[in-house]
C-alpha cells in the first residue's frame, strides 16, 4: 500500500491537470497513490487523466456519483484511498518537488494528525511565484482558523486517513469555507496540526474569485463560527479583524480590486483596531496599501505582501 494517497477534486481541468500530476511525478518521495475525481467534466480533462494512468499506474481516474469539490474530495478519501495518509490537492494547483519528502518526516511523529507548509502564489508558472505565505511557529487553533487561517487552501494540508474517517469529511451542502468548516472540526476532535517552514504548495491565483459571490462566502464563514461554538471558541472581535485583515491583504498582493481592499480594511478595524494593528506592521502597511491601492504599481502592491 502507498504511504500517501493524493485526492484531486477535478472539473473541466484540461488546461491544468497534466501540469498538477507532472508535480506529483517530479516528487522526491515516490511512495504516493493519485486518486484524480472526476466531477462531471465535459472537456478532455478524463482522457488525459486516463492516458496519464495507463503510463504511470500510480494514477487512478474515478467518477464523481455527487457534484462539488467536498463531494469529490470525500467521494476520493473514503471510497478510494489506500494510504495511511490522504494528501489534497486542486487540479489547478503544483506540489514542489520536495512535499511528501517533508510530509514523511513530520509524520513519523506518532503524535501528529496533519501538517501543511508554505505557499508560493502563481500566474502562469510556478516559477513566477514572488508571494509567499508564513507558517506560525505553533500548533493550529480553532482560534487561529477563525482569524488568519494559515492553511489557507486544501492544496496545502495533508491528514492521516483514519483522522480524516473520524471527521465524517467535509460538509457537502456547504458551497464556500467548507475547507475552513472541516479544519475547525478536525482542530475540535483533538487533532495535532503542524506547521512546516518549507515551501510545499504553488497555489494558482485568479482574482475573479477573489471577490465573487460574497454572500456565499459570508454564509460559509457563519457555518464555520456556528461549528467552532459547538466545541466552546467564539470568535474575539480580534479574531474577527484578523480575518478582514486577512481578506485585505490578500487582495492586495493578489492585485484585486482596491475597493474590495480598502473596505475589508476598514471593516477590521472597526471590529478592532487593537487586533487589526497586531502586530503594528502588518496591521499599518495594509491600512496604508489599501489607502493607496489605486496609485500603487501592482507590482509594488504585490511585493510589500508577498509574506
Amino acid at each position: 500500500m502507498p504511504f500517501f494517497s493524493v485526492v484531486i477534486p477535478s472539473f473541466n481541468a484540461a488546461t491544468t491537470i497534466l501540469a498538477t500530476l507532472a508535480g506529483l511525478q517530479s516528487q522526491h518521495c515516490t511512495d504516493w497513490e493519485a486518486i484524480v475525481v472526476d466531477d462531471g467534466s465535459t472537456d478532455e480533462t478524463r482522457s488525459l487523466v486516463s492516458h496519464a494512468g495507463r503510463s504511470d499506474t500510480r494514477i487512478r481516474l474515478v467518477c464523481n456519483p455527487g457534484k462539488g469539490p467536498s463531494a469529490a474530495r470525500n467521494f476520493g478519501a473514503m471510497e478510494h484511498a489506500r494510504g495511511a495518509v490522504i494528501a489534497f490537492c486542486d487540479a489547478d494547483d503544483i506540489w514542489h518537488p520536495g512535499k511528501l519528502a517533508g510530509l514523511t518526516s513530520s509524520f513519523k511523529d506518532p503524535s501528529v494528525h496533519g501538517a501543511y507548509g508554505r505557499i508560493g502564489f502563481f500566474r502562469t508558472a510556478p516559477s513566477d511565484a514572488h508571494v509567499f505565505s508564513t507558517v506560525p511557529g505553533r500548533d493550529v487553533t480553532i482560534g487561529m482558523l477563525l482569524g488568519e487561517n494559515p492553511v489557507c487552501t486544501m492544496s496545502n494540508i495533508a491528514v492521516r486517513r483514519s483522522v480524516f474517517a473520524a471527521t465524517g469529511g467535509f460538509d457537502e451542502t456547504m458551497v464556500h469555507n467548507e475547507d475552513l468548516e472541516w479544519l475547525i472540526r478536525l482542530v475540535g476532535s483533538g487533532a495535532r496540526v503542524i506547521g512546516i517552514d518549507s515551501l510545499h504548495t504553488y497555489y494558482r491565483t485568479s482574482v475573479g474569485g477573489l471577490s465573487s459571490d460574497l454572500e456565499a462566502m459570508r454564509a460559509g464563514r457563519e457555518q464555520a463560527i456556528a461549528t467552532a461554538a459547538r466545541f466552546g471558541v467564539v470568535p474575539s472581535a480580534a479574531a474577527h479583524a484578523i480575518h478582514h485583515r486577512y481578506l485585505a491583504r490578500r487582495a492586495l498582493r493578489l492585485n484585486g480590486p482596491p475597493a474590495f481592499a480598502l473596505k475589508q480594511a476598514v471593516c477590521g478595524i472597526f471590529k478592532s483596531p487593537r487586533g487589526f494593528f497586531s502586530p503594528f506592521r502588518r496591521g499599518s502597511l495594509t491600512l496604508a496599501g489599501s489607502l493607496l491601492a489605486p496609485v500603487l504599481p501592482r507590482q509594488m502592491r504585490r511585493n510589500l505582501f508577498s509574506r
